[in-house]
């Protein structure tokens, strides 16, 4: 049968899957002179080059490294309004949570994001998300938590759910974010109402429930609550967790069944230890880190226990204007120590599996066809450890998702 696209003299595939046949590597199962076939959004086949079937378009890999779509499992990428003067604030010494409860950061986002309408909250993260689709991100998830209130949390799930191009969107829903100035002294009334009003309009158009546990936030128990009425409505279940203080919540989300728990600065033992008894991604965002002049997570002892490490850019207007997935893997290596191969499988694999999705992530026959070709540096051979070596030097020769060639700098061979 042949196939609707073929990329063809790959000089180095990272497949991130064991199971495919002649890998010359147990981590990033690298295959050189390969080959992926592509047919109704799925991979069909891959291997040899020199075996490859035939195909209706064919794409030019020579000279390049390919590896799975790019995911970023962590992103705040809706939002209207600008914290540019809350960067001056930071500069000059301001804590972030001491902004944050002083009614900034967040709460000064939710004030510009009620005010926007759906059609401009949908421009604006479409305009955000065209360039991670350059840069080779085929999913990303995106979450609500600049409303804080019925209305204005459905309608960023809403305006998610209206970005038709660039990467395939995960949403989910983060009323949990804050408290509201109005409920400043009633965060009780708050909780309730994001557990008997919030959910039940916004769980229909999400994936899955977030909270921000933590100082200024949410407290334990309030978090639990919230999580476990969104699991009760069919949501996955997720946290920002142990970030500013220990709270417990990643063992706790761990326990509710958590596909993966996000920041983890401050994360003890008990909590890396009841991670991977659950199997919960621990997802890294370096961007934070930086931004906030923040320790590293303890990369070595979630290492040690097996838990699997994602890496997002928390893409937001305030702690982590951050826009480049690419530049956060190398920002991960440098700052929270991962290796080259973790930083990899952080941005493809590991990635997917933080958000639920079992289809992607990975290059082999069934997976979704999901590819980014990408340029070693000039003068450079192909080779994994360039993907991340050069902070914003990546350089995308094409882009497919879904068996659909969606950038490309070099035009296709004739098919």
């Amino acid at each position: 049968m042949i196939a609707d696209l073929l990329v063809t003299d790959i000089s180095l595939l990272l497949t991130m899957e064991p199971s495919v046949e002649g890998a010359r590597d147990p981590v990033l199962c690298g295959l050189e002179e390969a080959a992926v076939a592509m047919r109704d959004g799925r991979v069909t086949w891959v291997g040899p080059a020199a075996h490859a079937p035939d195909a209706r378009v064919v794409i030019d890999g020579r000279g390049a490294v390919a590896l799975p779509g790019l995911v970023d499992p962590h992103t705040h990428a809706l939002w209207d309004g600008s914290r540019s003067d809350e960067f001056r604030q930071r500069l000059a010494g301001a804590r972030y949570t001491d902004i944050l409860e002083a009614g900034g950061g967040i709460l000064s986002t939710v004030r510009h994001t009620r005010a926007a309408s759906r059609s401009r909250l949908a421009r604006t993260c479409a305009a955000r998300l065209a360039g991670m689709a350059a840069r080779g991100v085929t999913t990303v998830e995106v979450k609500s938590g600049y409303g804080l209130e019925p209305a204005t949390e459905r309608r960023m799930l809403e305006a998610a759910g209206d970005v038709v191009d660039g990467p395939r969107i995960v949403r989910s829903f983060l009323g949990a974010h804050a408290v509201p100035a109005e409920f400043r002294h009633r965060r009780d009334a708050y909780v309730r109402q994001v557990i008997e009003e919030q959910l039940p309009l916004c769980a229909p158009l999400a994936d899955a429930v977030d909270v921000y546990c933590d100082r200024g936030a949410f407290t334990l128990d309030e978090s639990v609550a919230i999580l476990s009425a969104g699991r009760a409505l069919g949501l996955r279940v997720r946290a920002h967790a142990e970030q500013v203080t220990h709270t417990g919540i990643a063992a706790a989300a761990a326990a509710l069944g958590a596909t993966c728990v996000d920041h983890l600065e401050r994360i003890d033992d008990a909590g890396i230890a009841a991670l991977a008894e659950h199997g919960t991604v621990a997802v890294l965002l370096p961007g934070a880190q930086l931004y906030l002049r923040d320790d590293p997570p303890p990369v070595s002892a979630l290492r040690d226990a097996g838990v699997p490490m994602a890496v997002g850019t928390d893409l937001n207007p305030g702690s982590s204007p951050v826009h480049d997935l690419w530049a956060c893997a190398t920002l991960a290596c440098l700052l929270q120590g991962l290796t080259v191969e973790e930083a990899l499988l952080a941005i493809t694999r590991h990635a997917s599996a933080a958000l639920g999705l079992d289809d992607r992530g990975f290059i082999a026959p069934g997976a979704v066809a999901d590819l980014v070709l990408v340029d070693p540096p000039p003068g450079e051979p192909p080779a994994a450890a360039a993907l991340v070596q050069h902070l914003g030097g990546t350089r995308i020769r094409a882009v497919i998702q879904g068996g659909a060639a969606t950038f490309r700098a070099r035009p296709p061979l004739a098919g």
